[in-house]
């Protein structure tokens, strides 16, 4: 598991180091740094997977993750053309990693010393993880199988194209956690847990999956409580399809697993939101790594929630929002919970939007001119 992570000369940071927990919330506002942390993370794992590290450098180019050339990723106001990336592990274990950034070039030179090869078999480098992007695939005709990502890898996409291919091989199987089991679910089996858990979101829903070995490819239809017929992903509404994948990936996770999701309240009602939060909290609190950037204060009341309730313990939850400086320099304020779901300070703009606008509607209207 993840303890901490120090970003030097990336993209808007300086010198930051960031504080991870089983489950750790990015926010702030736009173009403030919440997405390169998350981008070192996958700079590292797709490196590793591609054999350029240990030995030879960092890639910038990839189809999972793209920053560009090294001027790109080095930080505008750097004293020097180095980039360094250290993690540290749970059981005292680091990684430091030192990139010389060659302004041309999206492969940059590793001039560190060779961490200890304990690092990589961590999840960030191994199978267990999922990273889900903000630009996850909808509603489709049909979606595609991969036996190598699927059935070999267990992997979804980081689109979560083959959430569909995924449930549909490994949905009679039961949950590695029996603490995220609904408790109107029919039975701790994938399938069933997907289909409860989805109807938090969109009550009374259940999921069929059927595959054509001939075409490569898988069929999603839904139904709902008393309907006759399955409705195609295109005549649901857009938040189920897009909510699928993480729901998959959550009730999927053995302890240990490295989850990374981008803006998991996409499309859904604010309560969905809220019970998205609940989710991935109750997950958390299962030995399962989550971070997650939001701009959600749904998603945030869920896992306040979860606090409160005592499904999770407030030490394991860790809150960053991001701001910049006058030199476009990456900060962190880390907001604390407690117990009893309470956060001890609220910087401006950390989901104080709703209250700024009701300061203004309690006011007497403004006559129309």
């Amino acid at each position: 598991m993840i303890e901490n992570l120090r970003l030097i000369n990336f993209k808007s940071f300086q010198d930051q180091s960031i504080s991870f927990k089983p489950l750790t919330l990015l926010s702030g506002l736009n173009s403030t740094g919440k997405s390169s942390v998350l981008q070192a993370l996958m700079l590292l794992r797709r490196s590793y997977q591609r054999d350029l590290l240990p030995n030879k450098g960092l890639i910038l180019k990839d189809e999972q993750v793209y920053i560009g050339t090294g001027q790109d990723a080095l930080f505008e106001y750097a004293e020097d053309e180095l980039i360094r990336f250290e993690i540290d592990l749970e059981n005292e274990q680091k990684g430091i990693w030192c990139f010389s950034s060659s302004k041309e070039l999206d492969i940059l030179k590793v001039v560190s010393e060779k961490v200890e090869p304990e690092i990589y078999k961590s999840s960030i480098f191994k199978d267990n993880f999922y990273y889900l992007k903000a630009e996850r695939i909808g509603p489709q005709s049909s979606y595609q199988m991969s036996e190598f990502d699927v059935i070999q890898k267990k992997q979804l996409g980081i689109n979560g194209e083959y959430a569909t291919h995924f449930l549909d091989a490994f949905g009679n199987q039961d949950i590695p956690n029996k603490k995220l089991s609904h408790p109107k679910a029919k039975s701790d089996s994938l399938k069933d847990q997907v289909d409860a858990w989805m109807g938090e979101i969109s009550p009374g829903i259940s999921i069929k999956t059927e595959q054509n070995i001939q075409t490569q490819i898988v069929t999603l239809k839904y139904s709902f409580k008393g309907s006759r017929g399955g409705y195609s992903p295109f005549n649901v509404g857009f938040g189920v399809t897009y909510s699928l994948p993480i729901l998959v990936a959550i009730l999927a996770a053995e302890p240990e697993t490295l989850i990374l999701v981008e803006n998991p309240e996409s499309h859904l009602h604010p309560k969905g939101q809220s019970q998205m939060g609940q989710l991935l909290a109750l997950a958390a609190s299962c030995g399962v790594q989550i971070v997650i950037e939001t701009h959600s204060d749904h998603v945030l009341n869920g896992i306040r929630l979860a606090v409160h309730s005592g499904q999770l313990n407030p030490h394991k939850v860790q809150l960053h929002f991001f701001q910049k400086d006058q030199q476009h320099k990456a900060e962190l304020i880390s907001p604390r919970i407690d117990r009893n779901g309470r956060i001890d300070k609220w910087p401006d703009d950390f989901f104080d939007t709703w209250d700024k606008i009701l300061e203004v509607l309690l006011e007497p209207a403004v006559e129309e001119e």
